[in-house]
């Protein structure tokens, strides 16, 4: 195929050359950034050249693989055009916060205009105003076209607190880019302040409990039944919790029900690597690795530490973690190693598995596992990086490497799914340069619920 393309390129310069207009403005017509991705070039000039590659190809699933409608990143694209009972127009909204952070960072490298950027952006904030709310929170899916709920399960048919939480942290990341002195960014400001205004953290108490709920539903009301407690992916919706203007929550919520009493603490320590912070359901050897993804796409470790933790601990030697048990291999995979680790939750030889060490390693390596990791593995995941580009196309695709693969079963699917594939670019932007770190940290109300949870930052 790149070959195809170099050829056809020599024969658009060389009619150029002889005059055939025709010709010379097809030769000239921008290139789209798919386009880029699957004539990708053999080798880069540099480290740096290679992650503005990676990080422009793996945006692009927010970009031109958007949904039309709403400017939102569809639940999962499948390049093989299987989808099962699956609806591919089913737009996710904790995969579009990740997307909205990558549309940041894009406008920041100039993978787009600003201008583009910021239009972009108020399509999908007009959209998410007029869309599905519940007490100002979203759902976990809507349906493209109409903005409609579409129900993640039978009783999960509301207000997803967690998956909004995902969104909004990027939304305030959005907020603190924009200039108030242009008119299209003082719009996207105050629209953005409206949405954060009217979450209502304060209702997902359940009825004023120290703690916060992930679910609510106009029909089952709280039958859901799921009390945000201990230590996962969840971290970012108590500090935005803590953080709202209008609806928040008390410090009692963080420490009774998200640390359950202070009793979250653990001295496991896998392959020599402290944990801090008893993983749920993954204690001894920790959970998959986007839980030190989600809520840090903002919310910057470095320096951050309450009564129970240091976070860039909890974060960094999370990573190192999953990287040792990978080159350890206990179970024997083959291709795990230095150069290719990453567990996490993904596409999976079974479906799809929360994949981390122990029982659930299935011998499936995810690649925004390392590549998400950057900022706490650099070393380890350019390393990586570099393994998986080896393959090729084996593994590779118009929106960069596909969701998942396993070398032991010599097994891979041509198919992205939104919460994997746009992590990468901002959390590499965050290896970087801290921009989104930086943007959120700058936020006034969440250095006010930072310190009303107790939280210390010293970078």
């Amino acid at each position: 195929m790149r070959k195809l393309f170099l050829f056809a390129a020599a024969l658009a310069i060389t009619a150029a050359a002889t005059g055939c207009k025709g010709t010379q403005a097809q030769a000239e017509a921008p290139v789209s950034i798919a386009e880029e991705a699957i004539n990708r070039p053999d080798t880069f000039a540099s480290d740096s050249a290679m992650l503005d590659f990676i990080q422009k190809v793996h945006f692009n699933y927010m970009w031109e693989g958007a949904d039309s409608t709403s400017g939102l990143a569809y639940e999962r694209i499948h390049l093989d055009g299987e989808y099962g009972v699956d609806d591919p127009k089913t737009v996710t909204i904790g995969g579009s916060g990740f997307g909205v952070a990558g549309l940041v960072a894009a406008m920041d490298r100039g993978f787009i205009t600003r201008e583009a950027g910021v239009e972009r952006l108020n399509k999908i904030v007009d959209y998410l105003t007029k869309a599905d709310r519940f007490h100002g929170v979203w759902p976990h899916w809507l349906d493209g076209p109409t903005g409609k709920v579409k129900p993640f399960g039978k009783k999960d048919n509301g207000g997803d607190l967690v998956e909004s939480c995902f969104l909004m942290q990027s939304l305030l990341c959005v907020r603190q880019y924009m200039d108030a002195n242009v008119p299209a960014e003082k719009q996207l400001i105050d629209k953005i302040n409206k949405l954060w205004n009217e979450m209502e953290f304060d209702w997902y108490r359940n009825g004023g409990k120290n703690v916060v709920y992930w679910h609510w539903s106009p029909e089952y009301q709280w039958e859901m039944n799921f009390p945000l407690e201990g230590y996962n992916e969840c971290l970012i919706v108590y500090i935005l919790g803590a953080s709202s203007p209008t609806h928040s929550i008390p410090a009692e919520c963080y420490h009774e029900g998200w640390a359950r009493k202070g009793t979250f603490t653990t001295d496991a320590a896998p392959y020599g690597y402290p944990l801090e912070l008893s993983h749920n359901y993954a204690e001894k050897m920790g959970g998959p690795l986007f839980w030190a993804h989600y809520s840090y796409i903002g919310l910057d470790p470095r320096g951050l530490k309450d009564r129970y933790a240091d976070y860039w601990n909890v974060t960094r030697n999370h990573a190192m973690s999953d990287y040792a048990y990978c080159v350890d291999n206990p179970k024997g995979y083959k291709g795990y190693g230095e150069n290719c680790w990453g567990l996490t939750a993904s596409y999976s030889t079974k479906g799809y598995a929360a994949h981390c060490p122990g029982d659930n390693d299935l011998g499936v390596i995810t690649p925004t596992a390392a590549l998400s990791s950057f900022p706490y593995t650099p070393e380890e995941s350019m390393r990586a990086l570099k393994y998986f580009y080896s393959k090729g196309e084996w593994i590779w695709g118009k929106y960069g490497f596909y969701d998942a693969f396993s070398e032991q079963e010599n097994w891979t699917l041509p198919r992205y799914l939104a919460i994997d594939q746009l992590t990468i670019a901002p959390m590499i932007e965050n290896y970087r340069s801290g921009l989104l770190w930086d943007l959120f940290m700058s936020c006034p109300e969440v250095q006010s619920g930072l310190q009303k949870l107790g939280f210390t930052v010293n970078k």
